[in-house]
């Protein structure tokens, strides 16, 4: 080759190389123009975003931050039938804001400023203290009172429980062992002596034996009142199936008892606690079929909005259930073992019936259930 030819060859080399370099070169200085270009648009969007509409923005926070500070008096009308207003409008930015992309400092800004908003507009308009005066001074009862016929479809399906359950082992004693659970030792069997099954009720405070099944007892009653009201969305069917069944135990135990005379012995022994579990159980129940037939006949409404009123109301009588069940327990643990007479049970467990029922449906005040309006 001469050097005329290497030179030139040299020569074209040269100039596909710089225009390669110059074509990648402007590639990517373009993405870097590009990028630099996007990011002040989406900064000049954003505060353009902002200063439309800052002014509602820190109204809103005024407004809500005097309301913070207790200072309703020092607000104006204006500013309080401007609140719900100034609420749905930042809440309408927040959603703007997320949909867009903007800035993080503008999104969690706005998304504190709508929470706090919402407490105020739609939060609770009263402390734990005057809940509790409400719930325990009318709000309690109403809401029992709310149930109506479910309280009496509930007590129907124990009362059969309690017969079925007789009737099964009065049959069959092999049922007995089906329904009543056992344990080694335990004299409460089918063919256990007047004796024996007197012993089990008095003279047993300090024996192990007896704790375990008041414990149980408890424990199991405790399980069916909790899952009778939270299977009620299955159209109450469990909750009417665990009613019926946790009663038959009750009837199959009267059956044995009655057996040998004890029937008043029995009933005194059960009576003492037994007043207020059975009846905290008969309220969780009744919860559960509520909810069921709210379910299953919603009407006009649809099922999901029949369920959530439905569960509101409830939810105001399980909170209920719930302090039954310790009071009950507190009668298991100690009422029942410092009582060793039938009169004396009998009177005590009379005395929570009586009080029970005149709680609920007796004594009345002008009070909505809880969590529910006009």
């Amino acid at each position: 080759m001469s050097t005329t030819e290497g030179s030139s060859a040299s020569s074209l080399a040269g100039t596909l190389a710089g225009s390669l370099s110059g074509t990648v070169s402007g590639w990517f200085g373009r993405s870097r123009a590009a990028a630099v270009a996007d990011i002040e648009t989406a900064a000049l969007r954003s505060d353009r975003f902002r200063l439309a509409r800052e002014g509602d923005w820190q109204r809103l926070e005024a407004i809500v931050a005097r309301i913070e500070r207790g200072r309703l008096r020092g607000l104006s009308d204006d500013d309080l039938l401007a609140l719900p207003v100034l609420y749905r409008t930042v809440a309408s930015s927040l959603a703007i804001a997320r949909e867009t992309s903007l800035d993080q400092a503008t999104l969690a800004y706005l998304e504190a400023l709508v929470q706090r908003a919402w407490f105020v507009v739609y939060g609770p308009r009263e402390g734990l203290g005057a809940w509790v005066r409400r719930f325990f001074g009318g709000g309690w009862g109403a809401s029992v009172r709310a149930l109506g016929s479910d309280v009496l479809i509930a007590l129907a399906l124990m009362v059969a429980g309690t017969i079925a359950g007789y009737l099964l082992v009065a049959g069959n004693a092999d049922w007995y062992y089906a329904l009543v659970p056992g344990s080694d030792g335990d004299a409460r069997v089918p063919g256990a002596s007047r004796a024996a099954l007197l012993a089990t009720l008095f003279g047993q405070q300090k024996q192990e034996g007896l704790s375990i099944f008041a414990a149980y007892l408890f424990s199991n009653n405790a399980q069916v009142s909790i899952l009778a009201f939270a299977l009620g969305f299955a159209f109450g069917l469990p909750s009417i199936l665990l009613l019926v069944h946790n009663t038959a135990m009750l009837g199959a135990l009267l059956w044995l008892y009655h057996g040998q005379g004890l029937d008043l012995e029995i009933v005194g022994w059960l009576s003492v606690h037994g007043t207020t579990e059975l009846f905290a159980i008969l309220l969780a129940g009744a919860s559960g079929i509520h909810i069921g037939r709210a379910m299953a006949f919603p009407g006009d409404r649809s099922v999901l909005d029949a369920a959530a009123q439905a569960g509101r109301r409830t939810a105001q009588v399980m909170v209920g259930v719930v302090l039954m069940l310790i009071v009950a327990a507190l009668l298991e643990g100690f009422a029942r073992q410092l009582l060793d007479s039938t009169a004396s049970r009998l009177i005590v467990g009379g005395f929570m019936l009586v009080f029970w029922i005149g709680y609920f449906f007796a004594w009345r005040r002008d009070r909505l259930p809880l969590g529910e309006d006009r």
